[in-house]
Formats: C-alpha cells, structure tokens, sequence
C-alpha cells in the first residue's frame, strides 16, 4: 500500500511538472463593434518530445474556436484546450490596495483607541475602589476631605473626557471604514476569481526557444462611435470631432497596449443565403399564410450602455403612429407610443427593441442609441384582414419626424477601392488629425491608435478621439408644416465616403449651446448629408386649411373633394435666411380614385411622389404667403383615407 501511495505521489510530481504555467504578456488588441481579439507574447524552452504548457491569468471570456499561435518554428501543435480556473488568486489593481491599506490603517487606530480606553477604565476602577478615606478610629480633616474630592472629580473628569473622545474616533474610523468597504464591493474584490487557461501540448525533435504569440477572441467588449457636430455661426464650417467608445467587461483590465479599432465585427453572420425557387398555390382564407420578407441591411449594433431609449414611430408618409406597441424583446418591459408618436423607455438588460402595430409590418432593431426613431411600414396582407381607421385632428402638426430630425448620407463606402491598393497605382497611407493610422480592408476599416492606452475591465466606458475636421456647410432653415409646426435650421454637405463613418448618435452643438441629440446613417440613400440643429422659434410657419363652400359635391356616383391650403412664413430675426418648405398632395393607389384640378403655384412638384417643395429667401422682419389646392374624386359609396 505505501509502494502505490508514494507512485501515485511521483506521477503527480512528474504531471504537475511537465504542465508548466507560462506568463504571457499583453501586447495589442483589436477592438471590433462586438468583440476583441487579443494579442498576447511568450517566450518559452522546449525539450525534445512532448512538452505542455499553462498559459493562465487569461480571460474567462474566450472564444475557444478562435485560438491561434505562431511563431512555433519546427515545433508542432498536438493539442489546444481552454478552461476555466476558479482558484486563482485575484490580483489587485493598485486602486484597489489602497483602499485595503486605508482599511487596515484605520482598524489599527481603533486598536489603538479601545487600548486607550482599557487603560483608563483600569484607573477608573482603581480610583472609585480607593473612595474610602480614613477609618472608624481615624477622623479626616474637611480640609482634607476638600482636596481629596478637588482631586477626585478633577481625574474623573479628565477619565471619562479620554474616553468619549476615544469613542468617538472610533465611531468615525468604523464609519470610514465601511464607506472602503463599500467601495471594494462596487469594484467586485474577491480574494479568488475564474481565470481563463490555453493548455497547449507541442512535439519538438530538438530542444529550443520559441517566441510565441498567442492570439483569440474574447466577448463582452467593442466599441461604439459618437459625434460631436459644432455650428459656431451660420455660414461658418462645421466642426466634425468622430469620437469612439470603448467598453471591456472581459475580466481583465488592459495594460498599455497598443489599440486597434475596427468596423468589423466577427459576430455577424458571414454565411451567404441561398434563393430557392417558389410556388404558387391556391391557400383557403382560414389557412395561416406568412409573407416572406428580405432581412434588411442593417449595421446598427448593441450600445450595452444605452439605459434610457425615446423617439418617435411614424408611418410611410412620415405621420406620427399612436399606440404602436415597443417591447424590449423577450421580456414583458415595454410601453407604447403617445398621439404624437413618442415613446420613452427604460432599459432593463435586453439588447432588442420590438416594434409592432396593427397593419404595419413588425420592426426588431438592436439598441444602439438613445434616440431610436423608427419609419414603419405597412403590410399588405395584415391590410386585407382588418379595417383601418384613420385619425383626424383640427391640427394636422404632429411632432418631429425624420424630414427634420435625422441625418442622411449617401455613397459613404461608393467609391472605395475594397482591395485598398488598384493595380500598377502606389496607395498612400492615409492618417486622421490625430496621426492614427486608417487601413482599408476588403470588408473592413480599421484605424491604428499611435498612442498606448490602459482600459479596465468593468462598467467604464473609455473614450478615444478617432478625428476631427472641418467641412463647409450651406446652412438653411427648413419646414413641413404638414409634419411639425416648427422651423429647423439645418446644415448641408457632401463627400462623405473619405470619412470612414459609422451609423451612431451624435450630439449637436450651435452658437456654443448644446442643442440635443440626433444619429447619423450612413445607409440612407440620399445625395448629401442634412443635419438639423434645432428649432429656431424666431422664424414662424402657419399652415391653414382654407373655407371653401364647394368643399363637397357629388357629380354621377362620384363624389368631389375639394382642398386648399395657405401656408404663412414669417421671419423675425434680424437678417435675411433662406428657407426650404415642404408640403405633399395625396397620390392614388386605385384606379378608381383620381386627384384632379392640381395647383400647385410657385413649388416645384414632384409628381411621381406627389411632393411639394418652395425654395424662398425671406428678408428680415417680413412675410411670405405660399397656396396650393387639389380636389380628390371617388366613388361615393366609398371612403378613403384622405
């Protein structure tokens, strides 16, 4: 039994002995919008044969399938395999030690107190044991009784003084003492945590050095973009200042490593679908029929620090919808839009937001922003199994749309080179304003941060200044009265697609005020981009619905409506602007309705979208007055939704 008990002791000397643990040193990392790949760096001796090495101290976040390492030379890999260690001892951060000096420093100088106050309530004791003076033979003089009492209470009083004012500190040290602790709770501090370990076993025929370089992906981190967009003045250019956040929540802080952001992301699914014929067949009225849909184009991506989301849910025609329902999804956690369209919601953890509303085809978006507003649209065959009823209000102002509201960009990645380099024609680098390198990939940007930085794990966000420039701007106010009774002044320009942008929220600041929020899209399909800095209520705009006593009349079996608008401008500042209004005539989607007797005055109209639009130079302090008017004719047993 001892020969078994002492081979057993040998093989797990010899096992413990051959699995070495191996410092690593963290050298990059490659932030994605989800994700971050880490770069690590070993130097390590093999023998001839087989040698297993430890790789600990790890992140316990690892993507196993994503694991690489270089740099073997003649070596061989015979095995990879990844766990998690939940013994490891914790190591501080410096924060951290601090405050458990500052704790231990304060429980010494309570010691210290109660040793203060042991030793006086040993006096204390002795004194009130030694009250007795004199004895039955022996008289005391009051002369002596008075010093003896001078003394006593002059001692007692000094006693009981130490001690309160020892109790006191203590009170205050123990109080201390638990705002440190609470402090340690906030930064989660264990005496132990789950570590990630690569166990790696290579084969050798010779005995050697190798420079390793271990290299895998790690969840729960990525990066997002933020804008700042600053208008000192109109006429002035726009300053662009394309900030990233960075957020690591891998369970090990980042040292001083070198930084890459990239527009990838590893996550998303890269496999190509396939279109497979379809057949038409006859389906009975009572059988459940579903549309097939294309998944949309969307490069939106989870923002885990979005903690409040608001916007507004309009239709086709960019009219508010009330009551759609926003769920955050896979949870009960949801509200519903306003009259107006509005919505506000807390978050509660999800990173999807639902979208659904009688007649409209349902919208799942990823919570990217705190400002989410959403163009929904409707479903054809939800449409022909219910009954739509149409709002009216003596009003048709509803609030901010997406016309004012949200920044469109057009051809940002049109006229890359995906490749980054053409044949025969020598590619420069490109650098931003802050010397950070920009490199092309096929599917990808990435931008080389020059400077080291040190990012902790946890709730932090961490934020890097990707560029900054300036672009000239032609600046003008802009109105849809038929929208939203407010005029907006906006900002115009083009030639995006050299700045690598990414949809994101963006904060607005004019004159030196901050004027809100909006978000920039770079899918949106529209000549250049148009960004609104807010509602300038000096310059006012008054859409009327003019009396007519024609308003109705019947001709056969069809009925005549008739409409006429006015829309009034007023400037009130103290210069000229120029404005651009909007204003829409309704088009017809069945043959039997007609729009007829169209005058559309001094607008340009679009008649395939049934748009209106007036460019208009308003001196200061003056009016202008815009009317069109337009009669809709159908069949009399009919309604529409006019």
């Amino acid at each position: 039994m001892k020969r078994l008990t002492l081979l057993f002791f040998i093989i797990s000397i010899t096992t413990i002995a051959n699995n070495k643990k191996t410092p690593s040193t963290l050298n990059e990392v490659t932030v994605y919008l989800n994700g971050a790949q880490i770069t690590r760096t070993a130097q390590i001796t093999i023998s001839k044969g087989t040698t297993e090495f430890i790789f600990n101290y790890l992140s316990p976040n690892i993507e196993e399938s994503s694991i690489q390492i270089s740099g073997l030379s003649s070596a061989s890999v015979l095995s990879i395999n990844y766990g998690i260690n939940y013994m490891d001892e914790n190591v501080n951060t410096i924060e951290i030690e601090i405050l458990k000096q500052q704790i231990l420093l304060l429980n010494d100088k309570i010691q210290f107190e109660n040793n203060v106050i042991i030793g006086f309530n040993e006096e204390l004791q002795l004194i009130q044991s030694n009250r007795k003076l004199g004895n039955q033979t022996v008289n005391v003089s009051l002369e002596k009784l008075k010093a003896f009492s001078s003394y006593y209470r002059k001692r007692m009083t000094e006693i009981n003084n130490v001690i309160f004012s020892s109790n006191k500190s203590i009170a205050s040290y123990t109080k201390d003492i638990k705002k440190l602790k609470k402090q340690l709770q906030e930064l989660n501090v264990t005496d132990t945590k789950e570590t990630g370990e690569i166990k790696v076993k290579l084969n050798s025929e010779i005995s050697e050095s190798l420079n390793l370089t271990i290299k895998y992906n790690v969840t729960d981190a990525g990066w997002f973009p933020v804008y700042d967009l600053k208008a000192e003045k109109i006429n002035a250019p726009l300053s662009f200042l394309y900030k990233a956040h960075i957020y690591q929540n891998s369970g090990l802080d980042w040292n001083n490593v070198k930084l890459t952001l990239s527009t990838s992301d590893p996550n998303t699914n890269n496999i190509k679908p396939e279109l497979n014929s379809k057949y038409l067949n006859i389906i009975s009225k009572y059988s459940s029929y579903r549309t097939n849909r294309a998944k949309k184009r969307n490069n939106y991506k989870y923002n885990p620090h979005v903690q409040f989301v608001s916007g507004i849910v309009v239709d086709e025609s960019g009219m508010a919808l009330p009551g759609v329902n926003i769920i955050e999804t896979g949870t009960t956690n949801g509200t519903q839009s306003d009259f107006d369209g509005k919505y506000k919601l807390q978050i509660n953890g999800g990173d999807q937001l639902t979208y659904s509303y009688v007649g409209m085809t349902s919208e799942v978006l990823p919570i990217h922003s705190s400002i989410m507003n959403v163009n929904m649209l409707e479903d054809a065959q939800l449409l022909e199994e219910v009954v739509v009823t149409a709002y009216s209000t003596s009003r048709e102002s509803q609030s901010l749309g997406y016309a004012a509201s949200e920044i469109k960009l057009d051809n940002v990645y049109g006229n890359r080179n995906l490749s980054g380099t053409a044949k025969g024609v020598q590619i420069e680098p490109d650098y931003t304003s802050t010397g950070d390198l920009i490199e092309e990939g096929i599917t990808n940007t990435s931008f080389e941060i020059k400077k080291k930085h040190s990012i902790s794990t946890g709730d932090d966000l961490t934020v890097i200044k990707i560029n900054e420039f300036e672009v000239p701007a032609e600046f003008s106010y802009f109105a849809a009265p038929i929208i939203n009774e407010n005029v907006f002044l906006t900002a115009k320009f083009g030639n995006w697609e050299q700045y690598n942008l990414l949809p994101g929220e963006a904060n607005i600041y004019f004159e030196g005020s901050y004027s809100g929020k909006t978000n920039i899209n770079p899918q949106a399909i529209t000549d250049s981009l148009t960004i609104s800095l807010g509602v300038d209520p000096n310059v006012i705009v008054k859409r009327n619905q003019l009396n007519n006593f024609k308003n109705k009349s019947f001709t056969g079996s069809n009925k005549i409506i008739n409409r006429t608008y006015e829309i009034e401008l007023k400037n009130n500042k103290q210069s000229d602007i120029s404005m651009i209004l909007l204003d829409r005539i309704p088009m017809s989607q069945n043959k039997e309705i007609k729009i007829v007797d169209i005058e559309t005055g001094t607008s340009n109209y679009d008649t395939k979208k049934g748009i209106l639009e007036w460019k208009i130079n308003l001196p200061s302090n003056s009016s202008k007055t815009q009317k069109f008017s337009y009669s809709v004719k159908y069949p009399k047993q009919k309604r529409i939704n006019l």
